[in-house]
């Protein structure tokens, strides 16, 4: 299990998680309602690098790292 922080557009937290996933769910958990929403239509980068299309359970979470929330940007 990694320790990290999350980021979101205006604030952060601290994650204990050692996937994305369980950091999400963790998220989701803390902070039921419209974010949890919102998470679905974000990307997200783990220590700068893209996630992309893989399935968040295989992204594993480094001990230090970060967790970048990107919302939908217009445009694309």
């Amino acid at each position: 299990m990694a320790t990290g922080t999350i980021r979101y557009w205006a604030a952060e937290e601290p994650y204990q998680a050692a996937t994305l996933a369980e950091a999400l769910d963790a998220v989701r958990a803390a902070h039921p309602g419209e974010l949890s929403r919102v998470l679905q239509r974000c990307s997200f980068l783990v220590d700068e690098q893209p996630v992309g299309t893989r399935p968040h359970e295989a992204v594993p979470l480094s001990e230090g790292g970060t967790v970048e929330v990107l919302p939908p940007f217009a445009g694309g």
